[in-house]
């Protein structure tokens, strides 16, 4: 018996040997952390890191108030819990490597570091990762976001929870008039403001250079990229912006503080709160609904604080921070919201609805074949038109900013077989950008790992330089006006047109016209 019970203590030992050999103390300004070390010990990981106070109870519809520090070591080694939504396992394309699957609580405000040295005086790029999901889900604990792999090529990962929905994005009179600044609505953005402000007053610790951070967002956060560039409240806590998905001159519409606030109080009556206190009281879960879908949309709205204005008139005045850009589409983006055309007359109907005046000549240069559905035009369109609007937001651009915009159209199919339909899909960039194409289990080829490699080598080269050159990849030319072109990124590398002449110049005129007022995003 005590032979056993030492082996079992001297087991007990070892283990909690290696444990303290894995775990790493970083100070921050509001306490210390305890990480862990990869098992192969090139990245140390620090997960679950509050930039903010949860944002309960009176401090619901609040911009983020500072974390209380803390006096012990508090364990990093695992997500804080995602931001409250409607969790899923899967809804095709987007399988479960693309989705949270955390608990889910109003006390989301948390985020997760990677960093391959945890070193003072490392000085290494920084980059901040901030999520999709339509602003309705999403975390920064979705496994395809995992920062190992980046992390190991010298750069310090970050991914961050924001609010989300109603939580994130409610207008209200009463929220307006209780605020200083006179604003409601826009606290997801205040939320990831909040947490670059922390990095930028702790990531030195974790090897970072607080002077060199890139923020990248894909889909909503890429909007939140393009909100942020806007954003005077967001100025000086970024040098670089990456926006997958996208940024362009047909921007996400934005509703006025006005519209927000009687959204807001209609949507307040439609749950029985007579009062803001009575709002505050309701639980969570009845305030998300049903998720059916029929309830208001939550977004970024033009506040007059956090956005004085849209982020592409900020951008048209030179008003908003001139930072080194890259952007860029999915060649199935389009897919994400393809109207139902089946019969050649929806098709017709279809182009006079978006496109006015213009109708006849969409028609003529993106009819269906004969006898052909009429998706494969529409999608072939919304590329088209796509690349044509990040050119053309580029070019307006370039005539009141110095910082270079670099444009991008990804085209390489994750390998699917029993899904070829998807093609390159809204998000199938990201595992290829972060390295991650271990996360699923597809038939992988050569090209789709040497893709990989070549666009993580071309965003950490942005992210340490503001150029996305360099270490042997093919040239990425900067945008340019006058040389309408973008760099494709696929199993070709390099650049190509926006579009053939005819369908550019419609495409040019179009959004110059009335009609781009009502332009898809996607």
């Amino acid at each position: 018996m005590r032979t056993g019970t030492g082996i079992i203590l001297w087991l007990a030992l070892c283990l909690a040997g290696s444990a303290a050999e894995q775990s790493v103390v970083v100070g921050t300004a509001s306490g210390k952390l305890a990480g862990r070390r990869s098992e192969d010990g090139r990245v140390v990981s620090f997960k679950g890191v509050p930039f903010a106070a949860p944002p309960v109870g009176e401090l619901r519809w609040k911009p983020p108030q500072p974390v209380a520090a803390w006096s012990e070591v508090r364990d990093a080694g695992s997500f804080g819990a995602s931001c409250v939504q409607h969790e899923r396992e899967e809804f095709l394309p987007w399988t479960a490597e693309y989705l949270t699957h955390n608990r889910v609580s109003e006390d989301c405000l948390y985020l997760n570091i990677w960093t391959p040295r945890v070193e003072e005086h490392a000085g290494l790029p920084v980059i901040v990762f901030i999520h999709g999901g339509g602003f309705t889900e999403g975390a920064g604990d979705v496994a395809v976001y995992d920062g190992e792999h980046l992390a190991q090529r010298g750069v310090v990962l970050v991914t961050i929870n924001y609010r989300l929905g109603v939580f994130g994005f409610l207008a209200h009179p009463e929220l307006t008039a209780e605020s200083a600044e006179h604003s409601s609505g826009n606290y997801a953005l205040l939320d990831q403001i909040a947490a670059l402000g922390w990095v930028r007053q702790n990531i030195r610790a974790f090897g970072g250079d607080s002077g060199r951070v890139t923020i990248w967002g894909q889909s909503a956060g890429a909007f939140s990229v393009g909100a942020l560039i806007a954003s005077p409240l967001a100025s000086g806590r970024f040098e670089r912006a990456v926006a997958d998905s996208g940024l362009g001159v047909a921007g996400m519409p934005m509703m006025s503080l006005a519209a927000a606030e009687k959204a807001g109080a209609e949507f307040a009556a439609a749950h029985h709160a007579n009062t803001l206190r009575e709002l505050r009281a309701l639980p969570a879960e009845e305030l998300l609904g049903n998720g059916q879908g029929n309830g208001p949309r939550f977004g970024p709205i033009v506040d007059g604080w956090v956005l004085p204005d849209s982020p592409n008139a900020r951008s048209a005045k030179g008003a908003d921070s001139d930072v080194p850009v890259v952007t860029g589409y999915q060649a199935n983006d389009g897919l994400l919201f393809l109207p139902a055309t089946a019969s050649a007359d929806a098709f017709h109907k279809l182009a006079e609805r978006q496109y006015g005046e213009l109708a006849a000549e969409f028609e003529k240069l993106y009819a269906p074949k004969d006898g052909a559905d009429s998706k494969s035009a529409l999608i072939e369109a919304a590329r088209d038109r796509e690349r044509v609007s990040m050119f053309l937001w580029a070019s307006r651009r370039e005539k009141n900013h110095r910082q270079p915009v670099f444009l991008y159209y990804f085209d390489r199919a994750i390998p699917w077989p029993q899904h070829p339909e998807f093609g390159a899909f809204h998000s199938g960039e990201l595992p290829y950008f972060f390295g991650n194409l271990d996360q699923l289990e597809r038939p992988w080829e050569e090209q789709d790992r040497r893709l990989s490699e070549m666009v993580q080598t071309y965003l950490k080269n942005f992210a340490a330089n503001g150029d996305p050159n360099g270490g042997g990849v093919p040239e990425w030319k900067r945008a340019e006006r006058g040389k309408p072109v973008v760099m494709e990124l696929g199993a070709r590398m390099g650049p190509m047109p926006l579009a053939d002449k005819q369908r550019l110049d419609f495409w040019v005129r179009y959004f110059d016209s009335p009609a781009a007022a009502h332009a898809p995003v996607f």
